[in-house]
């Protein structure tokens, strides 16, 4: 009887040490990490006015680029519908009208960001840098 206590109590201690399996996983996450390569994406720089509730008075002095951006992500220029496609020669029309002017696109707040993204493209495309971001509701239409 003694023999078959001795063999269960030999089972119960036969357990596999995983200490060195984890010091091969942090190992290699550590390598990992450190091999990694860090990229760095492109971004836009948004312009968005602080105070939405108390906008400055407008200048009449300073001319920009109104771009309107609907809720359906139509675009429009001077009240006119331009397709996405044709923003940029628009854009560059108006830059050379106005050099100094900014773009300043109003979009609605439903509005996409692809076609704000598609809008600051066309704009550096056109030269111009000065892009700014105004978001609207139909509540302040």
């Amino acid at each position: 009887m003694s023999r078959r206590k001795k063999k269960q109590q030999s089972d119960d201690n036969s357990e596999i040490d995983l200490t060195p399996m984890l010091d091969v996983v942090f190992i290699m996450l550590i390598f990992f990490i450190v091999t990694a390569s860090f990229v760095k994406e492109k971004s836009l720089g948004l312009n968005v006015p602080e105070d939405l509730d108390n906008p400055p008075p407008p200048n009449p002095d300073n001319k920009s680029i109104l771009i309107q951006v609907t809720s359906s992500d139509e675009i429009y220029i001077d009240q006119r519908r331009v397709d996405v496609r044709s923003v940029r020669s628009v854009i560059a029309q108006k830059h050379a009208e106005i050099p100094e002017a900014p773009v300043v696109v109003r979009a609605h707040e439903l509005s996409t960001a692809q076609t704000y993204v598609a809008i600051a493209d066309a704009a550096r495309e056109a030269k111009i840098y000065n892009v700014s971001l105004v978001p609207f509701d139909d509540k302040s239409k």
